[in-house]
């Protein structure tokens, strides 16, 4: 790994609270969880976050899911140090013979060259315009993108193109981008889509501790919408016995902010991340432990199916069983209510073009 110099940062909020051993390696080194036991929390040392050149060859990747209604996404960071708890993406670090854990949160992998290779697949004879969704995996507007600028460079590129694009972020951090945003909006070329998952930032904080504040996405989501950029909101992930009584409140505010339309997506805990989950709920809620994970089970299948995650397409996303029927009445009642049952609007691919085409030349 090829540190990139000059880059790091020193945070006191994390997500996990361990660096687990993956299913990928035999070796495990641990450290005595009480040796710093006996400090104070401001003196306890910092978790910098470091960050590596990610010298990969090609950007735009391609999926075949059923349950995604994307085909292409391009995800330029590695890792996020967003360091939500329940991220699904922290079991991609393990390829890298990293942990899910704290790794994840704290080394940080980029793709320096993205808005290059992106420029590269588009004037290449083979692309066709397709919509490409940033990102598909980590957040492309976590904390590092304040250094690197990748999602603003990439977004000109797109912009250039006039390819379509849609946006998934949790951070207020997408409005530095207005500028951009509203030209692709003038050729119906974008969508943006928020994550709220509590508006209780005394939840947040503690799942997702360095993502924009609830507040400051319903506040992304007004300037978006003021500035007449199509945004919609995603309420993700719901977490059955914690979060789920929410929803109501969560659609409300976000069509009062503006948006056009909501979504929903289920708790989804592969691999190492249900270990990570348990431990954080023992950490911070101990006394609803429990009901909790109960609460889990039964959006997989029940408790009798031992499972707190069910991979297959179709139940994924949204669980199965009387639980999460109760939970997707609940937001299709709300969501009507609200008048955010709409479609998702609309890209145009009508107006790509590659710089230098012929029809520049009447431009």
């Amino acid at each position: 790994m090829k540190k990139i110099p000059g880059v790091i940062e020193k945070t006191i909020g994390r997500g996990a609270s361990i660096n687990k051993s993956h299913r990928f390696t035999s070796v495990r080194l641990e450290l005595d969880g009480e040796i710093f036991d006996h400090l104070g929390e401001e003196e306890r040392p910092l978790l910098q976050t470091e960050f590596f050149r990610d010298s990969s060859r090609t950007l735009v990747t391609e999926n075949d899911s059923p349950d995604l209604g994307f085909s292409f996404s391009i995800n330029f960071y590695r890792g996020c140090e967003h360091g939500c708890i329940y991220c699904y993406a922290r079991p991609t670090h393990e390829y890298l013979n990293l942990s899910a854990g704290l790794d994840f949160e704290s080394k940080i992998f980029v793709k320096e060259s993205a808005p290059q290779l992106l420029r590269e697949k588009f004037m290449s004879p083979q692309w066709k315009p397709e919509l490409v969704v940033m990102s598909g995996v980590t957040d492309c507007y976590q904390p590092a993108e304040r250094h690197f600028k990748l999602a603003r460079e990439c977004l000109k590129v797109f912009n250039d193109f006039k390819n379509p694009v849609a946006i998934i972020t949790k951070n207020y951090m997408v409005t530095r981008d207005i500028d951009i945003l509203r030209e692709l909006a003038a050729t119906d070329a974008i969508s943006v889509i928020l994550s709220i998952t509590s508006l209780r930032p005394e939840i947040s904080k503690l799942m997702e501790p360095r993502a924009s504040v609830p507040a400051a996405r319903l506040r992304a989501v007004e300037e978006l919408a003021q500035a007449g950029i199509p945004v919609h909101v995603n309420i993700a992930p719901v977490v059955p016995g914690l979060t789920d009584q929410e929803i109501p409140e969560i659609l409300k505010a976000s069509a009062n902010a503006g948006a056009l339309s909501a979504s929903y997506t289920m708790l989804r805990l592969p691999y190492s991340v249900k270990d990570l989950f348990i431990d954080w709920l023992e950490n911070n809620f101990p006394e609803r432990k429990s009901k909790i994970l109960n609460s889990i089970y039964d959006v997989r299948g029940g408790r009798e199916a031992g499972k707190l995650y069910d991979a297959r397409f179709g139940t994924r996303m949204t669980g199965e069983g009387a639980y999460a029927e109760n939970i997707k009445s609940l937001f299709q009642v709300f969501r009507k209510k609200y008048g955010l049952d709409q479609p998702m609007n609309k890209v145009s691919k009508s107006h790509f073009h590659r710089p230098g085409d012929q029809l520049d030349l009447f431009k």
